[in-house]
């Protein structure tokens, strides 16, 4: 009988050159080279990581670490099943109520992922359109094609474009998604301008906060920021970043939360948020809104953000995320692995569609001045040498 397998070759190896272990999630660490399938073998030196969205340097912080071993310890490694079964346990719900005391809303849901809860969302909401910024990263359309959804994209951070495309589809259940920080040129969403056209239409808000909450006052994000609790309907976020831990989170009011309860298959048929992951986002939120490591990471941001500047560098963006635009991408991937022979990690940029070439820098809380400098003189030196400076 002929072989009907999958001719799967051996594909490319992605932009940021494939699988790369480090000894240690932290702002600095020891690397491998790039592996397959053999046991990795760190290399002699260790280098600056300013490719990691540990924001607020936490997975490392003692507090947050005894927290998740003594949920291993109380109450197991696993959930064990799904919520709905015996997956439930006291730990999620303290992460629950903490999460909506801090965003501002009734209830909120864990995850576990920020995927499944994207997807999970417009799944159990199932509107006739979901109206989604262009530069959203994956699970919108994902749960549109779940949800029998028709999907359609606004211009990038243009509420006059969402407004527009809105007002087409007049008549029907609409949601409106944007993420709250765009990774891939370092701006925040106008949030505001987007729940003025949402509402001039009767469509609701969705926001995405993975790469911000934990980061603005009082632990929450950009939507707390703004005083916009009460117009944007659903939050959703990432456990995976600044809150040190995995999973993923939606808040809102009770009835939205019931309905993601029982509609949502990404959370009614998938095991429950490890317990030790639900305590580690916990506490690390409790250290967010209490400790001093935001303002620490805003130091470090404008410190980093300055000195490119003053080099000649273009960093794009008003966040804690600093892209720094190259001429092209060949460049940009130049750039980044000549930092990475001087001891400094940056991160790879989805490149927009105008050909311009993005090295990602992502600081911690924990990183130092000293580092700081570290990773200033080596964007000089090399910008030196590849003439970008």
């Amino acid at each position: 009988m002929a072989e009907r397998g999958f001719d799967i070759g051996r594909g490319e190896r992605s932009e940021g050159g494939g699988l790369r272990p480090v000894d240690r999630v932290a702002e600095r660490g020891y690397f491998a080279g790039p592996v397959a399938g053999e046991l990795p073998v760190l290399d002699g030196e260790e280098r600056l990581v300013f490719a990691s969205n540990n924001y607020l340097g936490l997975t490392a912080d003692d507090r947050v670490q005894n927290a998740a071993r003594q949920a291993a310890a109380a109450v197991g490694t696993g959930a064990g099943a799904s919520r709905l079964e015996t997956g439930d346990t006291m730990v999620h719900h303290d992460l629950e109520r903490a999460l909506a005391e801090t965003l501002g809303t009734e209830r909120a849901l864990a995850f576990p992922s920020r995927y499944a809860a994207v997807v999970g969302t417009i799944a159990a909401l199932r509107p006739d359109v979901v109206v989604s910024d262009a530069r959203n990263g994956p699970g919108v359309a994902d749960g549109c094609r779940l949800a029998g959804t028709t999907h359609l994209e606004y211009d990038h951070r243009s509420a006059s474009d969402l407004r527009a495309t809105l007002e087409k589809r007049d008549g029907e259940s609409r949601l409106v998604v944007t993420e709250s920080t765009f990774a891939a040129d370092g701006t925040v969403a106008p949030i505001e301008g987007i729940c003025d056209a949402a509402e001039e239409t009767g469509a609701w808000v969705m926001v995405d906060e993975s790469d911000a909450v934990g980061l603005y006052a009082g632990g929450g994000g950009v939507v707390q920021a703004a005083g916009l609790e009460d117009r944007v309907r659903v939050q959703v976020g990432s456990l995976s970043a600044a809150l040190a831990s995995q999973g993923g989170y939606v808040a809102g009011s009770g009835p939205l939360i019931d309905r993601l309860v029982e509609g949502a298959p990404q959370f009614a048929h998938c095991a429950g948020l490890a317990p030790p992951a639900a305590a580690a986002a916990s506490e690390a939120l409790h250290v967010s809104r209490h400790g001093d490591a935001r303002d620490r990471l805003w130091e470090t941001v404008a410190h980093l953000r300055d000195g490119l500047r003053t080099m000649g560098y273009e960093v794009l963006g008003d966040s804690q995320l600093l892209p720094v635009a190259i001429d092209e991408p060949a460049r940009a991937r130049e750039l980044r692995e000549e930092l990475y022979d001087r001891g400094v990690v940056a991160a790879a940029v989805r490149s927009p569609p105008d050909g311009e070439g993005r090295v990602g820098l992502a600081p911690m809380a924990t990183h130092d001045q000293e580092d700081v400098i570290d990773c200033l003189e080596a964007f000089r030196a090399v910008g030196d040498h590849l003439g970008l400076v």
